[in-house]
């Protein structure tokens, strides 16, 4: 092939005329590619040389956020987590005294634990006071079970309390979607709960609380005639919880739900 490129060479057959052609085309081509990429490349210079003032806006105002977010973990949200863990042990005592207890003396071990008591928070002031932090968002899961229990007129703050606590797909998350499910029947709103209990039955499956949640569900919907969402629960006790407490109930309500839809 470097023959083909000495000045002033011949082909001396058609095959070599044919090889020369294609490397002139093939160089022509190359050519047209490079330059088609510079082509490209000044085009981009252009459009930084350009725009430079709004990417180094851009870059200088990324920086300042890091740079924020950073000062505001460390310095702020860091200590204030700490102090709220430090304030919240007392309502903690308050709390899983209460969870123990029975009566009287429950509600008001309840009602320490939201109000506060011995000079320290209680689980309302914390969730206003230390915002953001994890000690908080546990508060409000505490808060929400809290009101829960002590009943009465206190079932829509249960409902908002365990709507604002965030626990991920956690064994808590679980037990908040049912709360939010118990409080909606209370408050004459069983056909919302319905999907609340389907979602703790899924959010942490496992053989003890999946079938209770999946019977509530399916009595809900039962309750607001919604019998499809109702046989869907029950079937999923009779195959994936066939051993559970609920298994031979579920079976019953199974066997007159189907009947009652034909």
């Amino acid at each position: 092939m470097a023959t083909y490129n000495k000045r002033g060479y011949k082909p001396k057959t058609k095959k070599e005329k044919e090889e020369v052609e294609e490397i002139l085309d093939s160089e022509s081509t190359t050519a047209e590619v490079f330059s088609t990429l510079d082509e490209g490349a000044n085009k981009t210079e252009e459009w930084v040389t350009r725009n430079q003032n709004t990417i180094l806006y851009i870059i200088g105002g990324l920086a300042i956020v890091f740079i924020l977010w950073w000062a505001y973990t460390q310095f702020i949200l860091g200590p204030k987590s700490e102090e709220a863990v430090a304030e919240m042990t007392q309502a903690n005592i308050y709390y899983n005294d209460a969870i123990n207890a029975t009566g009287d003396v429950q509600d008001s071990l309840y009602t320490l634990a939201l109000e506060g008591g011995n000079g320290k928070f209680g689980l309302t002031r914390i969730i206003e006071e230390y915002s953001g932090t994890e000690a908080a968002n546990l508060a409000n899961y505490q808060a929400g079970m809290a009101y829960l229990n002590l009943g009465g007129t206190n079932y829509q703050k249960a409902i908002d309390h365990l709507t604002a606590y965030k626990g991920g797909d956690s064994v808590l998350e679980s037990i908040s979607l049912a709360g939010i499910g118990d409080a909606l029947v209370q408050v004459n709103q069983t056909a919302d709960a319905v999907s609340y209990y389907m979602q703790a039955a899924e959010t942490n499956p496992n053989d003890f609380t999946s079938p209770k949640y999946l019977l509530k569900a399916a009595n809900a919907a039962l309750a607001t005639g919604d019998k499809s969402t109702a046989i869907e629960a029950l079937e999923k006790i009779e195959s994936m919880y066939a051993d559970a407490d609920e298994a031979s109930t579920a079976k019953v309500l199974l066997g007159q739900a189907q009947a009652s839809g034909n």
